[in-house]
């Protein structure tokens, strides 16, 4: 039987800033966050600029990271809510520290492939998928109903702090020590996020009833999403958000150095300034919402944003660069107010003993799309050039609003309480 875990009841503001162990995990997140971003420009940078790979192969560096979202998260879902979500995340932590620092000991050794870099990649995925599903179903329990928001809209806040910080400090390492000794800063973040989770006090409390059989088990989450027809239309615009977000991602870093003739440093800065967007929606997410109401917030971010995606591909070398930020700043603030207002919705109309599978669910086909188009984007961008991919993708990004625009949350300004 699924884990039934008790929330705080206090309000919201104490509840958030006088919660240990809610701080614990955000300033752990946090910490991991700046980590992530900094190998998300080490990895693509070292296999392009150190290993020679294509942009094909580039681009296969992210269907690995993401195909685990694919194959994995039902599974995850279903073992989330089976076994301590705490634990689960720690030794997922652990095992993700090891495996990135085989890299640069492997780059000592003189014996880094492109193969080698793949496999890491991948084993670090499928942690990254059961850390995930544990960590969204376990916010929950750490803070009120009444304070999700707020705690989503501040995690958030740390992403986009991460991936304001994050690229700039890669790209600076990156060129200081080589991309393959950067990724022993990402191992480090995750070692400090496992030290916050073991000083956490949070317990699950005691397990009730037998199991859910495992078919049963993996499939449930799907079917309350398929009786939920707002949960319904808020997965197929993720998922299709996200596949066009990974296919322009999967060739960022090659548009931005063949194209743009960026430096590395110059790469990191624009995905820094880039993340302003993201940081500033975080920071306004809980009057944005308040404002205009949940239901409302979900349809205009993703719709108002999207003209100024088409700044990306109209990017040029030199200053003309600056464009590209302005397109993914826009981006990221149109994700940030997004997510902050359909997880929160997610998590308050799910009971708590289906959180893991319907977070796993959610991930499957959202971060499932992911692989796929990372492999859309490698393919595009070989047969059509970089710069008119982009172009296609930025455009795909924009259609995902069609099925909130489209859809009754425009009759609602926000949801009714549950």
């Amino acid at each position: 039987m699924t884990q039934q875990l008790t929330p705080p009841t206090t309000g919201t503001r104490t509840s958030l800033w006088r919660s240990r162990d809610f701080l614990l995990l955000w300033s752990g997140q946090t910490v991991s966050e700046v980590g992530t971003r900094i190998s998300g420009v080490a990895v693509p940078l070292l296999a392009a600029g150190v290993l020679d790979a294509t942009v094909f192969q580039v681009s296969l560096l992210t269907f690995l990271a993401w195909l685990p979202y694919l194959l994995f998260s039902l599974p995850a879902g279903m073992l989330a809510d089976r076994v301590d979500k705490r634990r689960l995340m720690i030794a997922c932590d652990l095992g993700r520290a090891a495996l990135l620092l085989s890299v640069p000991v492997v780059a000592l050794a003189g014996h880094l492939t492109l193969p080698f870099l793949y496999a890491v990649v991948g084993l670090s995925g499928v942690l990254t998928v059961a850390f995930t599903v544990a960590y969204r179903s376990l916010l929950p329990a750490l803070v009120p109903a009444d304070g999700l928001t707020s705690a989503n809209a501040r995690l958030e806040v740390s992403e986009n702090l991460a991936a304001l910080a994050g690229p700039s400090a890669g790209g600076v390492l990156v060129g200081l020590l080589g991309a393959a000794r950067t990724f022993v800063a990402d191992a480090a973040s995750f070692l400090a996020s496992a030290v916050t989770l073991l000083l956490m006090r949070h317990r699950p409390a005691p397990r009730a009833g037998g199991r859910v059989p495992v078919r049963a088990a993996l499939t449930e989450g799907l079917g309350f999403i398929r009786r939920q027809r707002i949960l319904a239309l808020v997965l197929a615009c993720t998922a299709t958000s996200n596949f066009f977000v990974m296919a322009t991602r999967s060739i960022e870093v090659p548009y931005l150095l063949r194209v743009l003739h960026a430096s590395p440093a110059t790469i990191g800065l624009l995905f820094s300034l880039g993340s302003v967007g993201g940081l500033l929606a975080g920071v306004l997410a809980g009057r944005v919402t308040a404002l205009l109401g949940g239901a409302r917030t979900i349809w205009v971010s993703m719709a108002v944003p999207g003209p100024l995606y088409l700044l990306m591909p109209l990017a040029r070398p030199g200053w003309g660069a600056l464009l590209y930020a302005v397109g993914t700043a826009a981006f990221a603030a149109n994700a940030v107010l997004f997510n902050v207002a359909a997880m929160s919705y997610r998590q308050r109309v799910t009971p708590a003993r289906l959180l893991g599978r319907v977070n796993a669910a959610f991930l499957w086909i959202c971060y499932g799309a992911i692989p796929l188009g990372a492999l859309v984007g490698g393919a595009l961008g070989t047969r059509l050039g970089l710069r008119p991919a982009l172009l296609v993708c930025v455009l795909g990004m924009w259609s995902a609003a069609l099925f909130v625009v489209f859809s009754p949350l425009r009759r609602m300004r926000d949801f009714a309480t549950t």
